[in-house]
């Protein structure tokens, strides 16, 4: 097999260089985001915070610093949204879904809007309380998933 990597020209074998794009990045000293753990030592039952990666990760420093990352915290309704003053919706997204229970609370089943920035209000239709997104998120970005 090994001679036959050797008959074939100088342009069909594989180069291993690094790119440009990588080089000055390594030499600023950027470093990666920390979501993946060190991991536990030889002999030791690893904790969550030793060996959780990615979101869960991200969760849990949040916790430590007392953060909530996901913001699932309930909406204070203290009133009934109208078209003049509407139950702004705090998002980085251009979409979010919002469950309305009705005002009191809870004075009907949960229904389900999706309130989006490319509408300028969202109207519950068993109660009629108003509900808009208040978008902070970059306008120029595309929805990648």
């Amino acid at each position: 097999m090994f001679s036959a990597l050797r008959t074939l020209p100088l342009r069909a074998r594989p180069a291993v260089a690094r790119t440009f794009a990588t080089t000055p990045r390594v030499f600023a000293g950027h470093k990666a985001a920390a979501l993946l753990g060190e991991g536990a030592k030889p002999g030791e039952v690893p904790t969550d915070e030793n060996q959780a990666t990615g979101l869960e990760r991200l969760e849990l420093l949040g916790k430590m610093e007392g953060v909530d990352v996901f913001d699932m915290n309930p909406l204070e309704m203290t009133r009934i949204g109208t078209l003049e003053d509407p139950i702004k919706i705090y998002s980085l997204f251009p979409e979010r879904h919002v469950g309305c229970t009705g005002y009191p609370a809870d004075s009907h089943d949960t229904i389900w809007l999706t309130v989006t920035n490319s509408k300028k209000n969202h109207r519950c239709p068993e109660c009629g309380s108003v509900y808009a997104l208040d978008f902070h998120g970059d306008p120029h970005a595309h929805e990648h998933h």
